[in-house]
């Protein structure tokens, strides 16, 4: 029986590898490859934003380069963050992750929404998870209570603004979704009706 990995063996491991790989139950995944325009055009938003707005302020983004540790032993590697904690040059994972960001694909969207969503919220020091829809102006926002319970906000439309108070700015949907153009909804065919 293989016996499963430490972090630190992973990250030897995965810094000789091409690609990306996440840490689950004690044994490397290989991440989805080929992010459709819309999704990277998306977290590139949503990367500027964080840089610009966090600048000066002891927390720095990360991308999906980086990782954090959501239970332990398990690494996982969201699509955008921010990292609050001292930033080691040479360390692979974020010190003090205050927030992460999953852009929607086809292939992972039931799994980031549920089971990447559960892994997170186990991280102590996450106070905001945001879901974020490609094909529409609409982010889920899980976001961590006084009481330390999470509560679920739906932000809607390119007016709206995502509010992320435990690190002191906000990100409105006009930047997240900055050049980006949403599919045309179908449009409804009415059916001549058989009998007249």
């Amino acid at each position: 029986m293989l016996k499963p990995w430490t972090i630190e063996q992973f990250f030897e491991w995965q810094s000789r590898q091409p690609d990306r790989y996440e840490l689950v139950n004690g044994f490397p995944v290989r991440m989805q490859a080929a992010a459709r325009n819309i999704h990277n055009d998306i977290v590139i938003n949503i990367l500027g934003e964080l840089r610009t707005r966090l600048r000066g302020s002891g927390c720095s983004p990360f991308n999906g380069d980086g990782s954090i540790e959501t239970i332990p032993g398990q690494i996982r590697r969201p699509d955008a963050g921010a990292d609050c904690g001292p930033r080691n040059p040479d360390a692979f994972k974020a010190a003090t992750p205050r927030m992460v960001a999953e852009v929607l694909s086809p292939t992972t969207r039931d799994f980031d929404t549920y089971d990447k969503l559960a892994e997170y919220k186990q991280v102590e020091s996450l106070d905001t998870i945001l879901i974020v829809e490609p094909n529409a102006a609409y982010v889920v926002v899980w976001s961590r209570g006084q009481d330390r319970g999470w509560t679920r906000h739906i932000i809607e439309g390119l007016d709206a603004v995502v509010d992320l108070p435990s690190l002191g700015i906000n990100l409105p949907l006009t930047e997240i979704y900055d050049g980006i153009d949403f599919p045309g909804r179908p449009r409804l065919v009415r059916i001549a009706d058989p009998a007249g």
